[in-house]
């Protein structure tokens, strides 16, 4: 299933879903972790060192080698320089399971040992020099959407997507393609104002949104999250040591988490579990495509010289039975 952690820059979402990866990988399931945040910071708070992070490779820079994989033999896509990232698939697309070998994850893809179990990670990259002043952020996630949308994820099988800040998020369809999406709010004015945003944005895409509280100190912060969030409200976090020896780049081991952390991983767990049983391939496959529409008529065609809108397979629907008749 697809997991998805947002929220206001600073609220912790990076620091919250990285425990959620964490707490994934002593499970000893299939996991991967993508880092699609403009601050590429989701790898030191896997336990990278900064070398290590910074040679992560960006999953923007290998977009070519994406679209050439996943175009498959689809007659409906002349070449990968047509494709664009709501690129759908149809018949003769190739798609991405969690737990395989592939091209994309073979140059995307690297391996992190965690306490208990390892996970892929993933990164966007980094806004570089010569994108400075000249490039949209959304270029570069555009690997990741493209990737999402080849997905064939099943139960028990986890993709975690650290999103970039705030209501950002909404720049692209990519919002729209997570079983569970996770908002990590702060007990504050600021912390809950992007809470609103993306209530009011998603009301009408049917995502699941459930919010955790984060930096909860007390009773009255408590209540706060609550006046203001409501049902949404799904479990709180407090002050960790853990955590805080974690930044310092000195964790211990990860079943020293605080007991009450620890059971606030296991809700969220047990509540994006829940999720993958209400999954509707059919809404997931029609939205794909209206974002895909959206995007050709906006700036699609005019770029690539080409109507974009014929890549649409109406014959195709993407589930779990669809990977067995197309190429692996």
């Amino acid at each position: 299933m697809k997991i998805g952690f947002v929220g206001k820059g600073g609220s912790g979402k990076t620091t919250l879903s990285s425990l959620f990866i964490r707490h994934l990988a002593t499970t000893g399931a299939p996991v991967v972790a993508v880092d699609a945040d403009i601050n590429q910071h989701l790898g030191p708070a896997l336990g990278l060192d900064d070398a290590e992070a910074a040679a992560l490779p960006p999953m923007g820079g290998h977009l070519p080698l994406i679209k050439e994989y996943l175009r498959g033999d689809n007659p409906r896509i002349a070449s990968a320089e047509t494709m664009i990232k709501t690129t759908p698939p149809g018949r003769g697309s190739r798609l991405l399971r969690v737990d395989e070998e592939n091209p994309v994850y073979a140059a995307c893809a690297r391996p992190v040992r965690l306490d208990g179990g390892e996970v892929r990670l993933m990164a966007t990259g980094p806004f570089t020099e010569s994108d400075l002043g000249v490039a949209c952020y959304h270029s570069k996630v555009g690997a990741v959407e493209l990737c999402l949308n080849h997905l064939v994820d099943g139960a028990g099988e986890y993709v975690v997507v650290d999103m970039t800040a705030g209501s950002d998020s909404f720049a692209s369809g990519m919002f729209t393609r997570f079983d569970m999406t996770f908002l990590v709010a702060e007990p504050t004015r600021k912390g809950v104002s992007v809470y609103r945003q993306y209530r009011e944005y998603a009301r009408d895409f049917g995502v699941a949104l459930r919010v955790v509280g984060n930096k909860v100190q007390g009773p009255d912060d408590l209540e706060f999250l609550r006046e203001e969030v409501g049902e949404d409200l799904l479990v709180t976090v407090g002050h960790s040591d853990w955590v805080r020896a974690m930044e310092k780049g000195r964790p211990p081991h990860f079943s020293a988490l605080e007991a009450e952390n620890r059971a606030a991983l296991e809700t969220l767990l047990a509540t994006a579990d829940a999720a993958y049983g209400l999954r509707d391939w059919e809404r997931y496959t029609r939205q794909m495509v209206h974002f895909h529409r959206k995007n050709a008529e906006s700036w699609g065609n005019e770029r690539t010289g080409a109507d974009l809108a014929a890549q649409i397979d109406p014959e195709f629907l993407l589930s779990e039975d669809a990977v067995l008749a197309l190429p692996g």
